[in-house]
């Protein structure tokens, strides 16, 4: 049997088995959990350069209130912090000037994050910190190795998110 023929069949392991050559579910894991540690340190790095105090969690709910206002319950969820580290994030964001909660127009109990003035001018400024180390990242990728990438990142996620019938 030549190699050719060797490596077409498929491992007598089984499907849960890694095969060489192969990512096993304990490095793919690993290896995700990798890039968002240095995706998040980097970030945190050109923040820092910029002459910004913020964290990592400031800079997505400041990223998604960029895209119009919303409720606690939605950064919570955009930041993946719990209801009392939101309001306490909030809180800091507020006390910068960059953030302001207005009351909701259709639920009198409920309230909006809306960025200020100098929040999207903050905004403005930390979204090139972004942009960097997105391009740092993908160095050395076409634009079509970036874009399959993408695609199969949110593939895996999508795998993974879907519901077991």
């Amino acid at each position: 049997m030549n190699d050719s023929t060797r490596n077409s069949q498929p491992a007598a392991d089984g499907p849960d088995q890694p095969h060489p050559g192969n990512a096993s579910g304990s490095q793919l894991g690993l290896l995700f959990k990798q890039v968002r540690d240095a995706m998040w340190a980097r970030m945190a790095h050109e923040l820092s350069l910029a002459g910004h105090e913020l964290t990592f969690s400031q800079y997505i709910a400041l990223k998604r209130l960029s895209e119009g206002e919303a409720s606690a319950t939605e950064l919570a969820r955009a930041t993946e912090l719990n209801p009392g580290a939101i309001t306490r994030l909030l809180d800091r964001l507020e006390e910068k000037g960059f953030t302001q909660r207005i009351a909701d127009p259709g639920d009198r109990r409920a309230l909006r994050v809306t960025l200020t003035d100098s929040g999207r001018l903050m905004w403005a400024d930390i979204h090139r910190c972004g942009l960097r180390v997105r391009a740092r990242a993908l160095e050395g990728m076409s634009d079509d190795e970036q874009q399959r990438l993408l695609r199969q990142l949110a593939q895996v996620r999508d795998n993974l998110n879907r519901g077991d019938d």
